[in-house]
């Protein structure tokens, strides 16, 4: 199955969500955050950068434990229009 292109609003809706979790990371160490979210610090440097727009649920479940944020403020942020921040739908 060939996977299709994201759209220009998913891929703002990654850079976002890199964003939340760059900032929610503050200065912690990368290296710690990625292993106690289970995944790469490569893999988390792809997502904070916007490089990896569409993460999986099961490393944004990860991210947001590690960093004590809800699964809700992600899903928000992820929504949030690129205007105003509100949630789209």
């Amino acid at each position: 199955m060939v996977r299709l292109p994201l759209s220009p609003e998913q891929v703002a809706a990654g850079r976002r969500l890199g964003s939340l979790f760059r900032t929610a990371r503050g200065d912690r160490d990368p290296v710690d955050v990625a292993n106690a979210a289970g995944i790469s610090p490569e893999t988390l440097r792809k997502i904070e950068s916007g490089r990896m727009p569409s993460p999986s649920f099961g490393t944004v479940v990860g991210l947001c434990e590690a960093l004590s944020l809800s699964v809700d403020d992600a899903v928000a942020t992820w929504r949030a229009d690129a205007a105003g921040g509100r949630a789209a739908g």
